[in-house]
This record gives structure tokens, C-alpha cells and sequence, in this order.
């Protein structure tokens, strides 16, 4: 993919630069931010049965928060420790003692009055739980009957009826890869991951304009281009360590442009722990903010385009590098046909921007020589993802920001496992190192596992929920359900159907290390408890993939170790053998070491995998940049210029597009019922102070957002949320989003929808009448027409 290698960590300067401090106030005493000193204090006060062990971790583990890929506490981008706060709370998850057995064994209804934080607390799962169908408790099992109850019902099942899915917690590249070959083994290729619900629009569309499904740079590219812009994304609050790769970024000059609805106080300004002068001073991050509507980014991007066509027109050269266009990309003219036609009234108002800003941006990409495109969920988490992205790449290619030092195309992944998923092939799609769907790819790997791949097309995990309410006699209608990790009570859209979906399974299997909502749900059958084992306790280590592509190895450490709890590669593979005890010769992978040789063989651009065995070994594949002289991995080895059309965003009058964010939590799993970078509650509405006008609505006051899908009652907050655009935390927000609204491309589900926001007074007064159903009613209308 690129012969460059990447040439390791560089240092900071050693002189600091007042012009970046946010203010001479020394630690930002009197401001909102986050208290990194105290929290780290609370965070060592937790671990502190066992801080030997945390220590250990920290300083020989790979990172299993972001996936920024921190092995220890130093990195392949900066020189020097790196440590952020949200690493530091994932820790007490590697390090908590078991659950006590009078707490594990409580009546359901006891347990299920606690939340996922609260059962968070609890501890780790120490050994197997069975809770069949009208028992009110769980009770403890030995490894074989619980493996002998699935592999049984796995016996008596069409392969179409049952699915896997794995969540990013901590998973391994070698985890990945044995359930995606134990799916498989067994007849199934319903298998899907975290992924889905991030990333996937990501790697869809890279795969279709430039040929990877990867980031095609590296962080180190960011440090010293021109422009570094961050679509969609809130890296400070996210990737926290990213700070440090921004402040050397800001350091060397670039300019940091932000695009998101929201105006991010983490994203403006921040105090980076791990440099002294950010840490007293704070350093201001973003030299511009570009507050789009939701959902109007594809508009904004188009404008972009308009302009440089524009500016084409009166200069020829003066936007485009037409030598790049013409050696390494298809459809420029098919391009400039289509947003030629576009019409600035409409993009202004889609975008929510104006054409004087819109055309400034575009002269500030226009003049630059370099620049690195980051995004994330922002752009990723609509019923147009995928379209969204090939918009960033057309702006990439168009300016040949691709294939070379400072330049790039960035999704910027939030775990640090979920990179690998597809890679190794977990998911309905993909085979390790190719495609489902790729003759070539199939042989391959029929060839080296031994066994015939099952033909037909596996499903995403969304259609999975939704396939066990099909009626008994359909032959997809889902009957087990087998899950390392994840929670879909709080990621999935719509969680009263989600609950109605996993409570008509007959068998759901919960692989994990510790207990959450979903897990105490009934089946109509049974449900499995498997306690899993923490990616540091893993005998052989393992693997993961950082966004830049480098393949981290985390040695096993040692430490005190959790019950029976067990590597999740090995749980797999047991059960397969239960299943298909006739198959058991073919399916190896008896050790982390047999697994990675077997994935080198698997996965091509991995190969090197198999000589990872100690702390700090790691390895980039696809060289330091993909496509790199513009050479993209296609059939033609050019890029496509694709045109995109304007995704269709009706609001009604009177109404609000509203989105989901992030406050202090990792993925859905909440630390602080209080965001530190802006003081909202968890159930505070974002909103901005003109709307909250408009309503009448005053601070702090009570409000309900409703719809046709759900209903969220929460306080308004007064903030810089773009006008006519609210947001909500997520996953309290999620019963507002519709299910069953995926993305055509990459299947992700839609995280975006049109709300009515009411003082709560005003709700509950006509709750009695039809008052409701009729604004409801009225919403769907002026949707629809």
C-alpha cells in the first residue's frame, strides 16, 4: 500500500508560547473544565485494593480506551508519557474484585432496580450464571453445562437463527478473528460488531473512493499541516490524549478548524495533563468554528466545491490541483456538472451557513498546501453516512490532500479494538483481509480454514433485534442470541423495542466481564452468563489496531485473576468444538500464538502479526500512508470524484432536528452525571438561547422533546447549539431516535430525527387530551409531504 515507513515519535518544543494560553490563572482555577489533578486522586483512591496491578497495567498494557494506541504510557506520535482521564476510569474494570455472591445470586427484580453504573460498581462476573425461564434468580453453573446448554440449542437451530456480536471492549484482534471463524464453523453469517454503529459509513465509503477502509495517515501528520479539521468529531472529549497531538500541532503553526452543530468547550480550549504549560495555562485548540445544521454537512461540503469551481472559472489553478485530479481520479467533470447546478439558497439553508462563510473556508483549504480531514460519529450516524464521508474524500482529492506526509483522510475510532473488527472479519460482510462477496476472497479463505463458508448474506446487528419478532414459522426468526460485551438497552435507537426484541429470544448468551441492564433481561428459554477475560489477562497476550494502523502487541500481565473467567478467543473455540466436535481438527487456534501465525496467513496486510510476543512490539501496516503518491488500491489505482446528492432534511415549522452526544462516559458507559466541560446534566436539552426565547423557556426549567418514536423529559439549557438544532445526551436520548432506519450502504442506524420541544407544564396539562397525538400527527404530515 505506501513503501514510506513511519518514522516514530517526535519531541515538543521545550520553550513554551503564550500566545496558546487560555489564561495566566494557573490549572484554570474559577473555570469550567475538567479537574484532572482530583480525578486522577478519586480514580487511584478506587483502584487502591489493588494499585500494584493498575500500576502494571498502565505502564506495560496497551491503552483499552481510545484507540489512539498508547502501549504503556508512550505512543508512536509524541516522545514523553501520555495519560488521560478516561483511560484512567476504564481501569477499575481490569482491576475490581468479584461480585459478591449474595449480590450476584439476588432476586432479578432487586438487581434490576440498579443501573448499568451501579451494576458496573458491583464487580466482575466471577464464574458461568444459567437463569432459565420463570427462575428469579441466576444460579452458578460449571463451563460445561453452560457450553453444553448453547451448543445443545445451537444443534437444533437453522444456522439463519442465530447471530453473534461482539462490542470494542477491550477486544482482541485474536478474539475477533476466532468468532469470525467459529461463525462461520458453525453455519452462520450473522456476525456483527461495534462497528456498525460508528464506523461502518467509514470504511464504506473510503472503500468506494479511494479503494481502503482505513485511515490513510497517521496522528504525526497532524503536526505541521496547514489545516487540520475536525468534521463531526469532539476529540478532546473522545481522545483525550489527542490534545497533546493538537497543542504540537498549534505548535508548528496549523490551523484548527471544527465543524459541528455545537460549539464544544473542549474543542476551543483545553488543560492537557501531560504538558506542563498546557496543564497551568490551558491552550486554546480551535482557530474556527463552523456551526452546520444537522444533517447539513453534505450542503456545506457542496458549497466548498461551488466556490473552488467558481474560483476555477476566474483563475484556472487558483483551487484544484488539476495535476493530481487528472493522474489519480475518475468523475471530476461528472463532478463539476453536478455542483455546478446546486443553488446557494439551498445550500445556505441546508447547511445553515452562509455563502460568506462557506466561502471562506473554502479559500482557506484553497490556499493550503496541506491538510487532514478527521471525523467521527458527527458525520458517520445518519441514514447518509456513508455519503457524508465520500463528500470529505471528494474535497481530499479534489486539493490531492491524500498519499502523502500532512495530508490525509482520518476516521478517528473511539475504542481501541474495533479498528481489527472487520479486519479479521466479525462482522456480515467481511472475511479476514478481503470481502464476503469477493469470489477470490471466499477460496482463499475456504482454503486455508479447511471448510465451505456459508453462502448467504448475514445480517447487521439492527435487522438481528428486529428478526426476533418475525413469526415462529420464518426461517431468520432469531432464536440465539450470542453477545461478547455490549448493551443494546443504551446504544440502539428505540430502546423499549430493543427490550420487547431481547426478551423474545429463546437463548441470549452474555460473554462480558461484568453485568449491565441487558443481562438481566428474562429469555423465553434461558440466559447465559460467561465470564470473560480482561484483554491484560489473556495467557499469550494479544493484539489490537490503533486508527493510524499500527498493531500494537499487550503482553498478558500478571495480577490477581477473576474466578473462572476465561480468555474469549478460548470460550469460542470450546464451544465450537461442542457443537462440531467432527470439525474440531480443523479449527486450531489453540494458543494466542497459534492465532496470530493463522492470521497472518488470513489477513495479508498482517502479516508481521506473528511476531509480536513482547511489550511495546508493534508494527504499522499499509506503510505510513495508504494511497500514498496518490495510488489508490483500486482496479485503475485512481480515486473517484463521486457526485453526492442533497439528503432530504425536512423540519416542519416550529420543530428541531435534534442529535446525540457525549459528556463524561465511555462509549455508554456513564462516569459523571455531569459533563466538566460545560456543566450539563445528563438530561439537560442543549438549546440555543433565541430558541429558548421563542418558547418562552427560562434556565434550568422543565421540558419534554417529544415525537412519534418517544418522548425525553429533561431541562433547557442555554447553549451555543446552532439555531433550530438541539442536543441531547446519548443513550438518554435514544428513545427519541426511530428504529429500523439504517443507512443503505453501511447499515449503521440513523441517530438523528425531528422533535417537538415543549415547557413540561404544557405537556402534562393536555397529557388527557388529543393534544398530543395531534402535534405528533402534525410532525409526521409535514415530514412526509
Amino acid at each position: 500500500m505506501g513503501k514510506t515507513k513511519h518514522t516514530g515519535p517526535i519531541k515538543l518544543p521545550a520553550k513554551p508560547d503564550p500566545k496558546l494560553w487560555v489564561s495566566k490563572i494557573p490549572f484554570g482555577l474559577g473555570k469550567v473544565k475538567p479537574k484532572h489533578i482530583r480525578e486522577t486522586a478519586k480514580i487511584a483512591w478506587q483502584n487502591r485494593d489493588n494499585l500494584p496491578y493498575a500500576v502494571r497495567i498502565l505502564t506495560q498494557g496497551v491503552c483499552d480506551g481510545c484507540a489512539l494506541g498508547v502501549s504503556g504510557l508512550y505512543d508512536q506520535t509524541l516522545a514523553g508519557p501520555h495519560i488521560c482521564t478516561t483511560r484512567l476510569n476504564v481501569l477499575r474494570l481490569n482491576t475490581m474484585p468479584a461480585i459478591r455472591e449474595d449480590v450476584l445470586h439476588a432476586d432479578i427484580d432487586e438487581l434490576s432496580r440498579m443501573s448499568s453504573t451501579e451494576l458496573r460498581q458491583l464487580g466482575r462476573i466471577p464464574y458461568p450464571l444459567i437463569r432459565r425461564k420463570g427462575e428469579r434468580k441466576f444460579r452458578r453453573a460449571t463451563w460445561d453445562e453452560a457450553l453444553d446448554l448453547v451448543a445443545t440449542k445451537m444443534h437444533g437451530l437453522n444456522p439463519k437463527q442465530m447471530a453473534f456480536y461482539l462490542t470494542a471492549r477491550g477486544i482482541t484482534n485474536e478474539s475477533y478473528y476466532v468468532a469470525a471463524k467459529v461463525a462461520r464453523l458453525l453455519g452462520t453469517n450473522n456476525i456483527d460488531n461495534a462497528s456498525r454503529i460508528c464506523h461502518s459509513p467509514s470504511k464504506t465509503a473510503l472503500k468506494r473512493s479511494v479503494g481502503v477502509g482505513a485511515s490513510t495517515c497517521n496522528y504525526k501528520d497532524w503536526i505541521g499541516t496547514d489545516v487540520l479539521v475536525f468534521w463531526g468529531s469532539v476529540a478532546a472529549n473522545n481522545q483525550p490524549v489527542s490534545t497533546k497531538y493538537m497543542y504540537a500541532a498549534k505548535r508548528k503553526g496549523t490551523k484548527i478548524i471544527v465543524i459541528n452543530p455545537y460549539y464544544e468547550p473542549s474543542m476551543e480550549k483545553y488543560w492537557i495533563p501531560s504538558i506542563a504549560e498546557s496543564a497551568l495555562f490551558g491552550t486554546k485548540l480551535a482557530d474556527d468554528v463552523y456551526q452546520v445544521n444537522i444533517g447539513g454537512d453534505i450542503a456545506f461540503m457542496n458549497g466548498i466545491m461551488k466556490v473552488w469551481f467558481e474560483m476555477e472559472e476566474r483563475e484556472p489553478g487558483s483551487a484544484i490541483d488539476h495535476a493530481f485530479v487528472q493522474a489519480h481520479t475518475n468523475g471530476y467533470e461528472q463532478l463539476r456538472a453536478h455542483v455546478a447546478q446546486q443553488d446557494w439558497t439551498t445550500l445556505t439553508q441546508s447547511s445553515g451557513l452562509t455563502r460568506e462563510r462557506i466561502s471562506e473556508l473554502a479559500a482557506l483549504l484553497a490556499r493550503a498546501a496541506s491538510a487532514v480531514f478527521v471525523w467521527s460519529m458527527g458525520l458517520t450516524q445518519h441514514r447518509f453516512g456513508t455519503d457524508n464521508i465520500s463528500q470529505v474524500a471528494n474535497l481530499a482529492l479534489l486539493r490531492g490532500f491524500l498519499g502523502r506526509e500532512h495530508c490525509g483522510l482520518m476516521p478517528i475510532r473511539g475504542h481501541s479494538g474495533v479498528q481489527g473488527s472487520g479486519e479479521m472479519g466479525a462482522d456480515p460482510f467481511s472475511l479476514p483481509g478481503g470481502e464476503i462477496n469477493s469470489a477470490a476472497d471466499r477460496k482463499r479463505i475456504e482454503q486455508l480454514w479447511g471448510f465451505e463458508l456459508p453462502s448467504w448474506q448475514g445480517d447487521i446487528v439492527g435487522v438481528t433485534l428486529e428478526n426476533a419478532l418475525l413469526p415462529e414459522e420464518q426461517e431468520r426468526k432469531l432464536r440465539l442470541f450470542y453477545t461478547s460485551g455490549g448493551n443494546f438497552l443504551e446504544t440502539m435507537p428505540d430502546p423499549d423495542f430493543v427490550r420487547t426484541a431481547l426478551t423474545s429470544m429463546d437463548v441470549r448468551v452474555h460473554q462480558d466481564i461484568i453485568l449491565n441492564t441487558s443481562t438481566l433481561l428474562d429469555a423465553r428459554e434461558a440466559v447465559v452468563v460467561l465470564p470473560a477475560m480482561t484483554r491484560y489477562e489473556q495467557p499469550g497476550g494479544g493484539t489490537s489496531t490503533s486508527t493510524e494502523r499500527m498493531v500494537y502487541f499487550s503482553p498478558e500481565i500478571a495480577g490477581p485473576r477473576i474466578g473462572e473467567a476465561r480468555a474469549e478467543w478460548d470460550i469460542y473455540v470450546d464451544l465450537a468444538r461442542r457443537v462440531k466436535p467432527e470439525a474440531a481438527a480443523q479449527l486450531g487456534c489453540a494458543s494466542a500464538e497459534a492465532i496470530r501465525a493463522e492470521i497472518a496467513l488470513a489477513a495479508p496486510s498482517y502479516d508481521g502479526i506473528q511476531h509480536l510476543r513482547e511489550r511495546g512490539d508493534v508494527f504499522q501496516y499499509g506503510g505510513a500512508w495508504l494511497c500514498e503518491d496518490g495510488v489508490c488500491p483500486t482496479t485503475d489505482g485512481r480515486g473517484a470524484l463521486l457526485p453526492i446528492q442533497l439528503p432530504e432534511l425536512r423540519k416542519p415549522e416550529g420543530h428541531f432536528a435534534v442529535t446525540t452526544r457525549r459528556g463524561k462516559q465511555f462509549n455508554s458507559m456513564i462516569y459523571s452525571d455531569v459533563d466538566p466541560f460545560n456543566e450539563a446534566d445528563r438530561y439537560d436539552v442543549l438549546i440555543h438561547k433565541e430558541d429558548a426565547k421563542a418558547l418562552a423557556l427560562n434556565e434550568g426549567e422543565a421540558i419534554v422533546v417529544y415525537n412519534g418514536y418517544g418522548n425525553m423529559h429533561g431541562r433547557a439549557k442555554l447553549a451555543e447549539v446552532k439555531q433550530g438544532n438541539i442536543e441531547v445526551h446519548w443513550p438518554e436520548g435514544n428513545s427519541l431516535i426511530p428504529k429500523g432506519v439504517y443507512e443503505p450502504y453501511a447499515g449503521i442506524p440513523e441517530y438523528n430525527t425531528a422533535v417537538i420541544v415543549e415547557k413540561a407544564e404544557t405537556y402534562h396539562a393536555h397529557k388527557d387530551t388529543r393534544y398530543v397525538e395531534k402535534r405528533i400527527l402534525e410532525l409526521e404530515t409535514e415530514m412526509e409531504g
